[in-house]
């Protein structure tokens, strides 16, 4: 079988793709290893930077993003008790966030797919890449049990850290950029009502926490943990007893329930230094990771997505090149400013050093700073909503 544009995984970044190649013309095919329940149901991140809500816009797919989304035109900060606001829309012109589950915005683009049919192959497992060099590529794939070939023009591979695309690039043709972190987040999903109206970030010397939401009865908590707990430590009694701690203030009531889902994730970064090689073009957690603390991950991967629809468009419409050789230089300008927004917002609120060390007294300096300097607290902002342009 033969299509202009192969994609590699039914998440964010490779559904939006194909909505975006759909909406120019361009025909395009998503192979997904993965059943559509799995995918659909997948708990992930639920952040949305302006940027991201404006292209499921232009794509007809936000009709429930706007219904059930939260907008949100702040956050809170939080440093040993003492809080502080950060006003989106007075700092970047209206900009701001809206809270939205990955798993949902999932849902709304598969139908979106289908309806206009794009051909998604779920429980079709990429297996490997042949002629990426050439004009000819294709994709060798396991689907029922049977080995199969879908030949294609390009191959886009967002099949996720652990997919295979990345695996495919020359040895020697990119740089590794990596770091771990010694701290990992317990996170939870609980069925209580939210305990604020807008995300708290807090810093206390016992670690980090981070008060979330899904909705008006879904409520996400994380928690710093270090890299050797388990999650049989972790009670929902103790959970509950560590949120109360860390996220308390004067006046500040935490808000309990059922615990329905937990979960202990590493704290790291990652990237490559070239996002492409021939007709194999990387986007999304394939090319980068970022720490969780800025809500970065979906909202990066749409940001890639954008560059190379516009790229592949500009080649069928017109023959041009250009935009497909410089995906990675234009991909990278933003991956490497979120990677640093991303490493500032990890620094100033996790547990580094023990109290009065250097590490503790710089991050009290920045927060310290924060309260004084609107120019700080625009830099935060613009980052937190998602820069327009870069």
């Amino acid at each position: 079988m033969k299509t202009s544009v192969a994609i590699i995984g039914a998440g964010p970044a490779g559904l939006s793709l194909a909505l975006l190649l759909h909406q120019a013309g361009i025909p395009c095919l998503i192979l997904e290893r993965h059943s559509r329940a799995y995918v659909e149901s997948r708990v992930r991140a639920g952040l949305l930077e302006q940027n991201t809500v404006d292209l499921f816009t232009e794509l007809g797919v936000a009709g429930r993003l706007r219904r059930e989304g939260l907008e949100h035109f702040g956050v809170i900060l939080s440093f040993e008790g003492e809080r502080l606001r950060i006003p989106f829309d007075e700092l970047t012109g209206g900009r701001h966030i809206t809270i939205y589950g990955q798993q949902e915005v999932v849902k709304d683009l598969v139908a979106a797919c289908l309806e206009r049919q794009i051909e998604i192959r779920f429980e079709a497992k990429a297996w490997e890449l042949h002629r990426i060099e050439t004009e000819a590529p294709y994709i060798q794939y396991i689907q029922d049990g049977t080995r199969k070939s879908l030949a294609c023009d390009f191959i886009a591979a967002c099949d996720g850290f652990h997919g295979i695309g990345r695996k495919f690039l020359p040895p020697g043709s990119y740089i590794d950029y990596q770091t771990s972190y010694p701290f990992s987040w317990l996170g939870i999903l609980a069925e209580t009502a939210p305990s604020s109206e807008e995300l708290i970030y807090t810093f206390h010397e016992e670690g980090f926490a981070l008060h979330s939401l899904r909705s008006d009865a879904i409520s996400r908590f994380y928690l710093q943990v270090d890299n050797t707990e388990k999650l049989e430590d972790w009670d929902d009694s103790r959970i509950w007893e560590s949120l109360e701690k860390r996220l308390f203030t004067p006046g500040f009531k935490l808000q309990t329930g059922r615990i329905l889902e937990k979960s202990i994730t590493p704290v790291r970064s990652y990237m490559t230094g070239t996002m492409q090689s021939g007709r194999l073009f990387l986007a999304g957690d394939a090319a980068h990771i970022v720490p969780p603390t800025g809500g970065k991950g979906l909202n990066l991967a749409v940001a890639d997505i954008r560059w190379l629809a516009k790229a592949m468009i500009a080649f069928y419409k017109s023959g041009d090149e250009q935009k497909l050789r410089s995906y990675s230089q234009d991909c990278l300008r933003r991956i490497w400013r979120v990677q640093d927004f991303s490493h500032f917002m990890t620094q100033l609120f996790h547990r580094i050093g023990e109290r009065e060390s250097l590490e503790y007294r710089l991050q009290r300096s920045k927060f310290d700073y924060l309260k004084i300097s609107r120019a700080y607290q625009t830099s935060l902002a613009e980052n937190y909503v998602g820069l327009k342009e870069i």
